[in-house]
């Protein structure tokens, strides 16, 4: 089993705001040979782009039409050049900082249709 984080209380957890988005736009980003520039339609009205660490692993044109699960809350920071207002969810089967371990990556998306903003909890 992989390394396990400390306990967190359930108010640390009710903090995080998880939310589906859906994949509008997809291409790699400029700067880094990692990362994928994500737009997103969180159900907000207003665009919103995220950097995501899953290039080899998808296709950015096989993204695009997706339903996600996005950390909405997190604080906007710039990631090589590019401004990343979220994170998306993914599961992976071997640890980030083993570099001679093959990785599945898999994104966390809801099994059914549902709206953009849609909240998950």
């Amino acid at each position: 089993m992989a390394d396990t984080k400390p306990m967190i209380e359930f108010e640390d957890f009710a903090r995080v705001d998880l939310r589906v988005a859906k994949i509008t736009e997809a291409e790699a980003h400029p700067n880094a040979d990692r990362l994928l520039k994500l737009q997103l339609d969180d159900g907000s009205g207003e665009p919103r782009q995220i950097c995501a660490g899953i290039k080899g692993y998808y296709e950015p044109g096989d993204l695009v039409g997706r339903h996600i699960v996005i950390v909405a809350n997190l604080k906007a920071r710039t990631i090589r050049g590019e401004e990343s207002r979220g994170m998306l969810l993914a599961a992976s089967d071997a640890p980030k900082d083993d570099p001679s371990a093959e990785r599945n990556v898999v994104l966390l998306t809801p099994m059914s249709e549902i709206a953009p903003g849609s909240t998950v909890s």
